[in-house]
């Protein structure tokens, strides 16, 4: 039956035709002649065609033989290939590596370490998100993205939080603000909330201050809100208002000439977290990736306000009112 044709047929029926000879194309594929025989006899036999005419000192293909021999080398050639390309894929130097981040984590350490990475794995390909920390929570859980690097939003049961970083918060402005003043701490008591520009809720800076603050008149009715640090740039720039984000992103470089000011009484801070999905490792090449963009975070300096944590997996867990959290 046709069916019992396998690649070992193809391969001997190759061999024999490019070398003219069973003795050498044994040699070549590390059988004894006796053993190559007779998968060419099965092989004719089973698919009821001559496939050599023996009855020259060299072997020749039959006119079947080599119209057959055409298809035979495509068989071959488009299977060794996908082998390859398989290898090449758990070996993490082929792919395609679905990700997002916080912007400031893009800035201060992903795009270098893909930088890097693609100089080591040129044929591995990224695609890379800045995107809310609740759409991304989202995405990591639906199989959308292979991992995340940012704050915890509000927690997927079925996710994986591995801290990476900590960050602290404070008060964002231009030197021209009144807040701009001066660079020591300020407390949340002193904070006005009419010239403050916070962060929409679905993001995490947004969702976490909503939470954690203390001061719900600074998020209560119609507020100017932004949803990127992006926008935030544009409207701090012109001096009528300040905001509040981690130290992290106050480190960007389109925030230096602002002024950073911690925020205390109570001092908050959040953690950027690995996430991916639980029960599910990451490709080789997503965890290349991932070992380039620690050695970012080891070797370069932090942010002042900015420390690094050791990296060990936490299940998801709603996040209290407190201190310390993360989106």
């Amino acid at each position: 039956m046709l069916r019992n044709i396998s690649l070992r047929h193809l391969r001997c029926f190759v061999a024999v035709a490019e070398a003219g000879s069973f003795t050498v194309a044994a040699s070549r594929l590390y059988l004894t002649q006796s053993s190559l025989t007779a998968t060419i006899q099965q092989f004719e036999e089973t698919v009821g065609v001559k496939l050599f005419d023996r009855s020259t000192r060299r072997v020749a293909m039959t006119n079947e033989a080599v119209r057959f021999k055409v298809e035979a080398d495509k068989i071959l050639s488009h299977f060794d290939g996908a082998l390859s390309d398989l290898q090449a894929f758990s070996q993490g130097r082929q792919g395609h590596i679905r990700i997002a981040a916080a912007a400031s984590v893009i800035e201060h350490f992903l795009a270098s370490a893909a930088h890097a990475f693609k100089t080591e794995y040129p044929d591995t390909t990224i695609s890379l998100r800045d995107a809310g920390a609740e759409l991304v929570e989202t995405m990591v859980a639906g199989g959308d993205l292979d991992f995340a690097v940012t704050s915890r939003h509000r927690g997927h049961d079925d996710l994986v939080y591995t801290p990476l970083l900590e960050d602290r918060y404070g008060v964002v402005c231009d030197p021209r603000h009144r807040y701009g003043a001066s660079r020591k701490p300020l407390r949340w008591a002193e904070l006005d909330p009419a010239d403050y520009v916070s962060f929409s809720p679905d993001t995490g800076i947004g969702a976490f201050l909503r939470q954690n603050a203390g001061r719900a008149d600074m998020f209560s009715g119609l507020r100017d809100e932004i949803s990127s640090t992006t926008s935030l740039h544009a409207v701090l720039r012109l001096g009528a208002s300040y905001a509040i984000i981690p130290a992290l992103a106050a480190g960007m470089g389109q925030f230096a000439p602002f002024v950073f000011r911690e925020v205390t009484g109570p001092r908050l801070s959040r953690e950027i977290c690995l996430i991916s999905r639980k029960l599910r490792a990451l490709s080789p090449s997503s965890a290349h990736l991932l070992a380039f963009m620690r050695r970012a975070i080891d070797e370069r300096p932090l942010p002042p306000g900015v420390k690094a944590l050791g990296a060990r997996p936490q299940p998801a867990r709603r996040q209290p009112a407190g201190k310390r959290a993360a989106r």
